[in-house]
């Protein structure tokens, strides 16, 4: 299948976004450096589970942001709100952690799990159908995409395809088929709200190849470009025990296609932590933000605080790998300047496709890289001391590891240990502070 994008181009569209941006409302004199020898480094919080669970705040993230901001509300250190959600706009996220949190968050501190498709450039003229809740079509054109369908429009369009509820279906005479000019890829935003309609309708569109007024040809193969976001398995919300999260519409989404073709659902791209190219994304919003705080010196270092070992641990440290392998490959290249010979970031690493998430390439020629990234556990969501692991692999039938990771990742169970395991943020970034050499007051 055709590759859908350039992520070289890509990294110099986001760089032009960030330049691009509204400036703060902020002066120099707000301005916050490093303190004498002391290090650089950038925060990514996870969201539900280390901030919130569901709309009840984490008492321990109050009390950590007020150390976070001096007494003019402004940030000391670059800090970038890194959430699997899907199912809003930025700014909302921004308003609502503000509410929250009790300190100003700013839209360009937010990334959701779809923010890395502003930089899929080739495929925002396509036709794309999008699945998942929320306002999902606005979503949709503020990423770029012009010629957006929804499900709702889908099933408007084709009354024939949603029959598995009787209350939504016709009552009398069924309504003559509209039609819709071919979709060309589908975008899975996050969990739907009706799952059986979307899992019917996208599988309609999957084997009629973008037109779901054909029959079903599963001989055609493979099918359209399908670009997921989000991958968790599970989430933690104000249940005791977690729920079920976009990873597992995706499970059975697989699953159903499989069952009717006999082959394997491919996608274009998988978005969203633990993919590489989301952490790429990321350190390049943290790079702008040091700039902004008036730091000359690069971002040394990332920490990843979050609360899911098969997302927020495994992505932190798969970045982190990513990062030295890269240092390393650009060390060979340099010795070798001309020579040729010198394994490439995959080689060395053997990630998959959906790992790299188009990531490829980018380092090696990229400045000012960061020298790691560590990633810190903490026990306020999915993971929990008391009530055992539900996301990290354990002990099966026949003694075969539960992997809650996605299908196309591989199971390392190296990457899901976290560099610390703390009780709440709080004590994460009192442990960052600490690690850096910076004062906390």
């Amino acid at each position: 299948m055709q590759r859908v994008r350039c992520w070289k181009t890509a990294v110099q569209l986001l760089k032009s976004a960030c330049e691009g941006a509204a400036k703060p409302s902020t002066s120099r004199k707000y301005s916050h450096l490093p303190p004498q020898g002391a290090g650089s480094f950038g925060l990514l919080f996870d969201i539900d589970g280390v901030l919130v669970r569901g709309r009840t705040p984490i008492p321990a993230a109050k009390q950590c942001f007020k150390n976070l901001v001096d007494r003019h509300g402004k940030y000391k250190v670059p800090v970038v709100f890194v959430t699997n959600a899907g199912n809003s706009m930025r700014q909302a996220k921004a308003e609502h952690l503000s509410h929250l949190l009790e300190v100003e968050v700013t839209k360009d501190q937010v990334m959701l799990s779809h923010s890395p498709l502003r930089m899929f450039t080739d495929i925002h003229k396509m036709r794309v159908l999008v699945s998942g809740q929320g306002p999902i079509e606005e979503v949709a054109h503020n990423l770029g995409f012009q010629d957006v369908v929804t499900i709702d429009m889908l099933r408007d369009a084709y009354p024939l395809l949603d029959f598995v509820d009787h209350n939504r279906r016709p009552k009398d005479k069924i309504p003559p088929t509209k039609g819709l000019r071919p979709i060309d890829a589908v975008i899975l935003f996050g969990e739907p709200i009706r799952w059986e309609t979307n899992l019917q309708l996208i599988v309609d569109v999957l084997l009629s190849n973008g037109n779901p007024d054909n029959v079903w040809n599963a001989a055609r193969y493979p099918h359209i470009p399908i670009l997921a976001c989000n991958m968790d398995l599970l989430w933690m919300a104000e249940a005791k025990s977690p729920r079920f999260g976009h990873g597992m519409f995706l499970v059975c989404l697989e699953s159903m296609y499989k069952k009717v073709t006999g082959f394997d659902l491919k996608y274009e791209a998988l978005i969203g932590k633990p993919s590489v190219v989301t952490y790429n994304y990321a350190e390049l919003l943290i790079r702008e933000q040091a700039k902004r705080l008036g730091w000359t010196t690069p971002v040394k270092r990332l920490y990843a605080i979050g609360d899911n070992l098969m997302s927020d641990i495994y992505g932190a440290n798969l970045y982190d790998h990513y990062l030295q392998a890269s240092q390393r490959t650009k060390a060979q290249m340099q010795a070798k300047s001309g020579g040729g010979g010198s394994e490439t970031v995959e080689d060395a690493l053997k990630m998959t496709s959906a790992e790299l998430g188009g990531a490829s390439g980018v380092y090696g020629t990229e400045g000012d890289l960061p020298e790691g990234c560590s990633s810190i556990l903490v026990c306020t969501g999915v993971y929990s001391r008391e009530e055992g692991l539900p996301s990290d692999p354990a002990p099966a039938v026949n003694d075969q590891p539960i992997f809650h990771g996605h299908r196309d990742f591989r199971f390392d169970p190296s990457l899901t240990e976290p560099t610390f395991l703390v009780e709440d943020v709080k004590e994460a970034v009192e442990l960052v502070f600490q690690q850096e050499g910076w004062p906390l007051e």
